[in-house]
């Protein structure tokens, strides 16, 4: 047998083992992204919630701020539809306003009002700004100052998962790839499901659901 064959039949057996990975791995099961950043923030009621409260809890994590008109309402609405969807007491979200000038604890109270939130373990957060965007950079969810916008201030529509541990969990997509973080936009079809680059949908909000409650049962 030849060099050239041989090098044939080796990239044959690539492209079948590889094959037979992706059909085979449990796609399934989340695998750890990384450790969540550690935070230290003011809620809506002026109380201090750290990483540490969090332990023991699945929960999800989104930056935002209360006057903007675009992405906000739609992810609002998206974790409001979890929460409503998955009643667990060992279920909680995290916002952190990206606009802590103009979103003090009481403005954000009012907003959590607004959207009608339930849960205790819903937490508003704000800090300094410096701190925020250094804690954004860490979960590598982008949040920036836009002087295109009526705001002058910019973000990701991406939430991050987070488990009882306090690891940052996320899924394969079904082509085998790592995902990071799942889309909190969710523009919905008349199916309820999201049109993805390619032009397709994919119900994005409800494989987090899926997700939570894997980790829930964990």
């Amino acid at each position: 047998m030849n060099k050239q064959l041989i090098a044939i039949v080796i990239i044959i057996l690539g492209v079948i083992g590889t094959v037979f990975w992706l059909k085979n791995k449990p796609k399934d099961k989340l695998y750890n992204v990384m450790k969540v950043p550690e935070f230290s923030m003011i809620n809506q009621h002026n109380q201090t919630i750290t990483d540490r409260d969090m332990l023991g809890k699945v929960y999800v994590v989104e930056f935002f701020f209360t006057s903007c008109p675009t992405i906000c309402p739609v992810m609002s609405n998206n974790l409001r539809s979890i929460e409503d969807d998955i009643n667990d007491s060992n279920l909680g979200f995290i916002s952190i306003t990206i606009d802590p000038k103009r979103d003090t604890p009481a403005r954000l109270l009012e907003y959590s009002k607004q959207i009608g939130v339930k849960s205790p373990n819903w937490f508003y957060l704000t800090a300094d700004r410096e701190e925020i965007e250094q804690l954004s950079d860490k979960f590598n969810i982008y949040v920036g100052k836009d002087e295109t916008t009526a705001e002058g201030l910019n973000h990701s529509g991406k939430l991050a998962l987070i488990d009882k541990q306090g690891n940052i969990r996320s899924r394969y997509s079904k082509s085998g790839v790592p995902m990071l973080f799942y889309s909190g936009l969710n523009y919905k079809d008349s199916e309820g499901k999201e049109p993805s680059l390619g032009g397709k949908y994919h119900p994005e909000i409800d494989y987090l659901k899926e997700d939570i409650k894997k980790l829930l049962a964990e």
